[in-house]
């Protein structure tokens, strides 16, 4: 679980050893799915800028890039003279180089509006700032209406080669955090750890963590989202451990939490409930199943055990070049899970003062039912050294 996403980015590729035996990345017929959700949204053209749409449809991961795409069946990718060689030779690897074609502009806006003649309806993306819809507006001659979550739900449903990288991810991640285990010692910080950990996901192979790593003890463990202290770990703590893996952008995502020596009977309480909530969260994680009713699984058991209200934020999310993607798995979410759907389980209770656990899974929905792409242990007791 986190709450940063770097969208805003270029995405980073992992080293080449990480990417070693994997199937390679690949847009074709990306175009076409997307047009017929054009047609169903009833514009003529959209424009989307989101880096991680970008990329999926088109392959290209600078850090300046609009595509924008008739419901006819062209499309064109804006990028600036820095991309100039990068962006054909992107798309061409992707596949789609006879697809889309590529102009270099300093004015994006401006390049376009051409290409554009004719719209009566432009789609944009949801997330347009105020001041890019108006100069939408002004340069073209079309009504610009909102386009919501269009790519995204298309990107919730991976192919073979994005999984693979994902689940790459996942494993470089379990053997990081299987290399820090033994520091967790009292007198460690959190900060070390976090260090720790980055340093062992990029001497795996990956690009870099994909998000920012938490390590959080004892009463710090009860922030959900807590930033790694110089706060050193002490006998009896609980210690939150968030930790996922960047390989060619695409992210995973685990939490695990340990607890320094003998638990407390609070804590191993504590333990003992969200395990169990995780447990039964993933269970129901199948195909044709509601995401809501995975988050309604795991809050039965934290529910049972008297502790719903310590239970703060949504069970799981999508994951994917973002950090954060479709499905949300979430109360009344009624998104309905299909094979190559990623998503965490990760429920969690907090209490101010005392600590908290968070327990998390990444899963892949598969044709009957679900396998788990996150493999560390589950096991939370950390003995302390003699």
């Amino acid at each position: 679980m986190n709450g940063r996403s770097h969208a805003a980015a270029p995405i980073p590729s992992a080293t080449a050893g990480a990417l070693e035996g994997l199937p390679p990345l690949r847009v074709v017929g990306r175009l076409a799915r997307l047009r017929e959700r054009l047609e169903e949204a009833g514009v003529d053209a959209a424009v989307f800028f989101e880096p991680a749409n970008v990329r999926w449809l088109t392959g290209f991961t600078g850090s300046n890039g609009t595509v924008v795409v008739r419901r006819s069946g062209e499309a064109l990718l804006l990028t600036d003279a820095r991309y100039s060689e990068q962006a054909p030779a992107q798309l061409a690897a992707a596949g789609c180089s006879g697809d889309v074609d590529v102009a270099v502009a300093r004015r994006t806006v401006e390049a376009a509006a051409p290409w554009l003649q004719g719209a009566a309806r432009l789609g944009l993306e949801d997330g347009v700032a105020w001041g890019q819809q108006i100069r939408w507006n002004e340069a073209v001659a079309a009504e610009t209406v909102p386009l919501s979550e269009i790519v995204e739900s298309l990107r919730a449903v991976k192919d073979g080669a994005e999984l693979a990288r994902i689940e790459a991810a996942a494993s470089i991640a379990d053997t990081a955090l299987a290399s820090v285990v033994p520091m967790l010692r009292p007198g460690a910080t959190e900060s070390h750890l976090q260090q720790a950990l980055d340093g062992a996901i990029r001497s795996a192979g990956a690009a870099g963590p994909a998000y920012d790593t938490i390590v959080a003890s004892g009463p710090n463990a009860a922030l959900p989202h807590a930033t790694p202290t110089d706060r050193r770990l002490e006998p009896g703590d609980l210690v939150i451990i968030d930790v996922g893996a960047q390989v060619d952008g695409y992210r995973s995502d685990m939490t695990r939490t340990f607890v320094l020596g003998d638990p407390s009977e609070r804590a191993a309480a504590l333990l003992e409930a969200v395990e169990r909530s995780q447990a039964a969260g993933a269970a129901a994680v199948e195909p044709g199943v509601e995401a809501g009713e995975i988050d309604k699984a795991c809050r039965a058991v934290i529910d049972d055990a008297g502790m719903g209200d310590a239970f703060v934020h949504g069970t799981g999310h999508g994951v994917g070049l973002d950090i954060h993607e479709l499905p949300r798995v979430a109360s009344g979410s009624a998104a309905t899970l299909e094979p190559g759907n990623v998503l965490t389980v990760e429920p969690g209770v907090y209490f101010p003062g005392f600590g908290g656990v968070r327990v998390e899974d990444l899963l892949v929905v598969t044709d009957s039912g679900c396998r788990p792409l996150t493999l560390h242990p589950k096991t939370s007791l950390v003995p302390l050294p003699a």
